[in-house]
């Protein structure tokens, strides 16, 4: 069987199935493969336990894609993202900074939200839209491209010919391996931990990022569970350290936990399963080949600090959204395509070296750099127009949109 299509999007992860869509939504003929099904619950087996954090800039793709107001009632705000330094000689808080959506812009810094239940309405979405097609349990397993068009082979036998196609296939991509794009792979011998705990304090909407060694400790507000407040962690070790910590009985691990926690919400209590995934840094060469853009992490790939994965790979998006929206005609042409490139690879690269620093600075062990990024931290706030510019770059933008953006 051969199918023709628009764009044809291989990967349906949170940033494929968004690409597909926001594509949708704009009237674009879209099919969207992946070879698993997504997993829609937290209780079923692969769920993905981490969350998604989406900074203000994402917003409005979210919106453009028909998403924002089915994802807006299972948000909780981040209102002020709080770094604790606790490496001292103890494991305890001994420097405390809060950085405040206040000082940048009227809303919070974003909205974040369980990765399995972003699969969930996203599908939902996408079964509302009669130009997309999407296919979970399809894998891509051949590309063609030519001028004129991209020739992909399905897993299930079908041809799709395409006039654009997005790899949004993971760090493995077999978009980016077709085309040849070679990618840049930084490994740090760390993984982290993803899970959900309650706890007895309320998060008061601040995502809180305890430094100590090893990577950070991050609490991620979610909505409340059970009449409990919870949060999502990302728990950021040394790999045999993970390995340790996952095979440890409940009641270990959460002594362990409570112990890395500092306490800051009170006695943390796991309620999910615990999911690990594998630390890297990783860059393609390019974001654009012939007839095809690689977006998300088939283009970039940088540790879990500072909320910049997701929402770099809704920059992607915006940028070529934005093109296609621009001239329909041009869809996976030479010129979009490098377009597209240019415009994306620079911030891109700026961004996964800025996340490798940081990532290093809250690695280091010894007593006396643990005291020179407590200094640094230190310093950097202490100058208020240092620390708006901080929170801006975090953010995307050079100036923040304050417009409301609730539905």
């Amino acid at each position: 069987m051969r199918l023709e299509t628009d764009i044809l999007i291989s990967g349906g992860g949170v940033a494929g199935l968004t690409a597909a869509a926001a594509f949708g939504t704009a009237g674009f003929r879209v099919i969207c493969v992946d070879p698993s099904p997504p997993v829609t619950s937290a209780s079923d087996a692969g769920a993905d336990l981490r969350s998604t954090a989406f900074l203000q800039p994402s917003v409005s793709v979210l919106q453009e894609a028909g998403l924002w107001d089915r994802l807006f009632p299972h948000a909780a705000a981040l209102q002020i993202m709080r770094i604790i330094d606790a490496g001292g000689v103890v494991p305890e808080p001994r420097l405390i900074k809060d950085f405040n959506a206040s000082d940048v812009s009227d809303q919070p810094f974003g909205w974040n939200l369980p990765n399995w239940l972003l699969r969930r309405e996203m599908v939902a979405r996408l079964a509302e839209l009669p130009n997309v097609d999407f296919r979970p349990g399809t894998a891509t397993t051949r590309l063609l491209t030519r001028a004129s068009e991209a020739l992909v082979t399905l897993s299930d036998g079908t041809n799709v010919r395409a006039r654009m196609v997005i790899g949004a296939d993971g760090r493995d991509s077999l978009v980016r391996q077709s085309l040849g794009i070679p990618v840049t792979t930084t490994r740090y011998g760390q993984k982290a931990l993803a899970f959900a705990v309650t706890h007895p304090l309320p998060h008061q909407n601040v995502s809180t990022e305890i430094h100590r060694s090893g990577g950070p400790f991050t609490l991620v507000p979610l909505p409340d569970r059970d009449g409990l407040p919870a949060s999502a962690v990302v728990w950021m070790e040394t790999g045999p350290n993970v390995e340790r910590l996952a095979a440890l009985p409940v009641p270990e691990f959460e002594a362990e936990m409570n112990l890395r926690s500092c306490h800051v919400l009170g006695p943390l209590t796991l309620a999910s399963n615990l999911t690990v995934w594998p630390i890297i840094s990783q860059i393609a060469a390019r974001m654009s080949g012939e007839r095809c853009a690689l977006m998300a992490e088939a283009a970039h790939v940088m540790p879990p600090i500072g909320a910049q994965g997701l929402n770099m790979s809704l920059a992607d998006l915006r940028e070529l959204l934005d093109l296609a929206k621009a001239a329909p005609a041009e869809i996976g042409s030479d010129k979009m395509l490098e377009t597209y490139h240019r415009k994306r690879h620079l911030d891109v690269q700026a961004r996964v070296t800025g996340i490798d620093l940081l990532n290093r600075a809250s690695m280091v062990g010894a007593q006396g750099l643990r005291d020179l990024r407590a200094k640094a931290l230190e310093a950097l706030y202490s100058a208020r127009p240092v620390r708006q510019t901080l929170m801006r770059v975090g953010l995307g933008v050079r100036s923040v949109d304050t417009k409301t953006t609730t539905p």
